[in-house]
This record gives structure tokens, sequence and C-alpha cells, in this order.
């Protein structure tokens, strides 16, 4: 787990007793949303709001998951599994703990369990959670992993799981269950959400089942680092590790977010928690159940926030929009005659505010849509047509079977990278001649320190062109070797240690 104030609970459970007005019913409409549902809570009579009703209707369709990890043990003795720092920080004894069966560095593989929660969005059997519950994401692709999720509900019946998908840019999992007739939530809007709104979790904080949490929003469209498809929603909601991966109740028993992620310095709660909007998981879902996976639009330009001096200097009565300040060659902005300095208005007619919502608008639609964008140029508007192309890092270690992934015994699987080319502006900008920028490092390169947004230059010394050579050379280079990377103004070789 990095030493970062954002902490996704990884060892997670936000499951049980949540509201399920709709769970109980006969099969209603999987993902329906009711126009106007009234609210379950009352004044009790001291006049303080009373989630009682809330909690007793919709707590069957929120489950409790539990996860095990099987892998070999990593040289060296070092636990790197995120389920067993978190454990180890509570004194949570563990298999493959110091004192503990199948201790590493003694021959036995790695054991981490874990525990998060879900919620049934269908009768017959798909289960929505956190990607990082099931083990998607950060230490994801790390070597050969064996996992056994399981599902558990309100009335103590356990199924096994099937995980459909994941996608960790949004931090959404779909799981299946072999079951029908089941509970299901019904799912509210969370743009109709209000700042100030009671909501409510309900979980498994530090292992305490059917912990139930209230509080308000706080705010809205939360921008986190490295976190461009997402607009959080912010709450004073308890939720501590172990949260992760339950629903956010509206007042009307309906579905708004999923937590999934902490503010803290200690670890613990501190005030501050975020749940990803329920359309940005429902988007999610659909994709992975019709394609098997998720396909994000890409326009092909680089942005920035606009500011109020900028946005006098552009001739704009308010600072609103994306300011394009890069435009890929040959992307979809390229062709549509997108400029550097253009600001983007609007798509398709939705305006855009602040600049964090054009990633999140075009990511939205699939590669090919064509989209019409309203610019401000040279103190006027303009509208363009743009057709998408494909958001994707090629994988170089991603988890088993995700497309795009190396198969078989592929050396770029034991790296543990996602990379892409430079484009011809990053280069330039940098002043460097090939390389290719790391999209995201896991297993051996996390390990080794290499972060997201290095340029790898060289590889024992060996110049580094593009994404096929890289794949290659690390083929042939052995368990060690050397890359020269470029982060920043600075440049620095890394010693890796593949096995």
């Amino acid at each position: 787990m990095k030493n970062h104030p954002f902490s996704r609970s990884l060892v997670v459970a936000l499951a049980a007793i949540v509201p399920a007005a709709i769970g109980l019913l006969p099969s209603p409409p999987a993902f329906a949303a009711a126009e106007s549902v009234a609210p379950l809570v009352a004044p009790n009579s001291f006049g303080l709001p009373d989630f009682g009703d809330l909690v007793e209707r919709v707590g069957p369709a929120v489950v409790n998951i539990s996860v095990v990890q099987e892998r070999a043990a990593p040289e060296g003795g070092a636990l790197e599994d995120p389920f067993y720092d978190f454990l180890r920080r509570f004194g949570v004894p563990v298999p493959g703990m110091p004192g503990m069966p199948g201790m590493p560095g003694q021959g036995g593989p790695q054991i981490s369990r874990g525990i998060g929660s879900g919620f049934i969005v269908s009768a017959d059997g798909y289960v929505l959670t956190n990607a990082h519950v099931v083990g998607a994401g950060a230490g994801a692709g790390e070597g050969e992993v064996q996992s056994e999720v399981t599902v558990r509900l309100i009335d103590k019946r356990e199924f096994k799981a099937k995980v459909v998908g994941t996608d960790p840019r949004t931090d959404i999992a779909l799981l299946k269950i072999d079951a029908t007739g089941l509970p299901v939530v019904r799912t509210g809007n969370a743009e109709k959400a209000r700042v100030g709104e009671w909501v409510v979790a309900v979980g498994s904080p530090f292992g305490f089942d059917n912990t139930v949490t209230a509080g308000i929003i706080s705010a809205k469209a939360r921008r986190l680092p490295d976190e461009n498809y997402v607009p959080f929603i912010q709450t004073d909601v308890a939720i501590n590790p172990g949260n992760s991966g339950g629903p956010l109740f509206n007042l009307a028993g309906e579905v708004i977010g999923i937590n999934s992620q902490i503010y803290s310095r200690s670890g613990g709660f501190m005030g501050i928690s975020f749940a990803i909007p329920i359309d940005v998981a429902l988007n999610v879902k659909d994709q992975l159940i019709q394609y098997g996976r998720v396909q994000r639009g890409k326009l092909g330009v680089t942005i920035q926030g606009m500011t109020r001096e900028l946005a006098q200097s552009f001739g704009l009565a308010e600072p609103k929009g994306a300011l394009v300040s890069n435009v890929e060659a040959g992307s979809a902005a390229d062709k549509a005659g997108i400029k550097a300095g253009d600001v983007v208005l609007g798509v398709n007619g939705t305006k855009i505010d602040d600049s964090g919502d054009l990633p999140r608008i075009i990511g939205d639609k699939r590669p090919g849509t064509e989209v019409k964008l309203e610019l401000w140029r040279d103190g006027r508007t303009r509208t363009v047509t743009a057709t998408l192309g494909e958001m994707r890092g090629e994988a170089i270690a991603g988890g088993r079977g995700e497309p795009g992934s190396p198969q078989g015994e592929d050396a770029g699987g034991k790296l543990g990278l996602v990379i892409r080319p430079l484009t011809a502006e990053e280069a330039a900008q940098l002043d460097v001649h090939g390389g290719i920028v790391i999209e995201r490092a896991t297993g051996p390169a996390q390990r080794a320190g290499l972060q997201r947004g290095d340029v790898i230059l060289s590889l024992n010394n060996q110049p580094v062109s593009d994404v096929a050579s890289f794949r290659t050379m690390i083929e042939k280079a052995g368990d060690r070797f050397a890359l020269l990377i470029q982060r920043g103004g600075a440049r620095i070789f890394v010693p890796m240690r593949v096995n």
C-alpha cells in the first residue's frame, strides 16, 4: 500500500445492511431508477433522522465479498501484496506473515485474504464492487495469481463468484454468481444528488460486519490525483479500510455511488471519503457484459484548466472550458483541425465548465463515435466534428485475460508495465529520440521505483525506439538489467530484477 493520503481500502468490505426496498420485489428491472421515490427516512421522536426502515428494506441486496489470492512468495522474503500490507498495519495475523505458516522465504506460497462488499444489480446474479476488492489494479499482474472470490448474502448463503471483468481506471469490478430471484438494488441519479444531502453507507470496517454509517454529501465532481475519469462524490460518511466496494444510498434507498477511497494521514477515517457515481459504474458494467472490456474514446489533446487570467487573455467572459495545449499528430483532434490554443467549450451540446469534464465526457463514448465540439478560437466560437479514436495503453503486463495483454511466457509479463510510444510533441519537448512512456507500473517495475510518466530511453545501454523493440529487448535481457529513464529533467539508471 503506497504511503499516500489517498488510501484505497484494499482489504475491503462495505457489505451488508443497506436499503433494498428493491431486492425483495419480484424481479424488478435490473437498473431502473424510479422517477420519484418517497424517502424511507423520517424524523424520530427527538426530531433526528431515523435510518432504521431504510436499512431494513435494502439490506438483503448488499453482500459481503471475501477474496483469497495465492501466488509464489517474492524473492527476498518481503510480502508485496496490498492485502498483507493492510493486515500488517492493523496487526491481523494471516498466513504468510512472520511467525505464521507459509512465511515467505521458507518456500511456501503467499496466501492473502481480503474482505470487501458489493451489491446485487440484477436478479440473475450480477454484483458490482471495486476492482481493488478483487485484486485488480495496484499489484495485479505480479506473477501468476490464483484468486477465489466468494459472495455471501445477508441470509448467510455463499456463492463462488466469477469475475466478469474489471476496469482499474474507474476501480469498478463486475462479478457473477450462479443464482436467480435475488434481491436487487434500485439505482438513483447521482447528478441530482445535492451537496448537504443525507446519505447512508453499510459495510464491514476493520471486519465488523453490517456496520451502518451516515453523513452528508460534502462536495460533488471531485478530481483526485491521477483520476481523470471519475467525478467523485465526497462525503463525511465514516468509511474505513474494509468499507470499499459497497453502496452509498440516498434517503429514498437508491444507490448513488460506490464507496472507493478515503483521504487519510493515519490509515483510518478522517472525515473525507469518496464514492464513484453510480452512472459511471453502470456504464462500465454494461460494457463489460456486452464487450468483455471497457473501451473509451480518445480525442488526442493535452489540456489544462482555465484561470481567470487565461480567460481574459483569450477573450472569454468566464474561466470555463478546457484549454488545448497540445494536439497529438494523426489523432482525432488533429484530423478535425483542432489546434493548440483552442478552448473546448462543449461536446454534443454538453457544456465543459471544468477542464476535467472533457476527459470524462470523451472517455464515456466508444471509439468511432462522431462528436461535435464547440471551440473558442480567435475571439469567436466555431463547431468542428471529430471521430474518436480509442484510449488504450499497450499492455506489456496486464491482468490475465486482459485484452491486448501478451499471452503465454511473454517476458514483458514479468516486468509489470503498461507503456505507450512517445508522441512527436512529447519527444520534442523532452528533447529525446525514441523512448516510451510508462502508463502504469506494477510488480517488479513498481518495486524498482518506476512510476507513471517515466520515459524509458534504453535497456542495458541499448536505445529503446518503440514498444515492439522494447518487448524484444526484455525477452533477451534475462532477469537482471538496467533501464535508463528520464523523470522530469533528470536521467537515472534503474536496476531491474525480474524474479
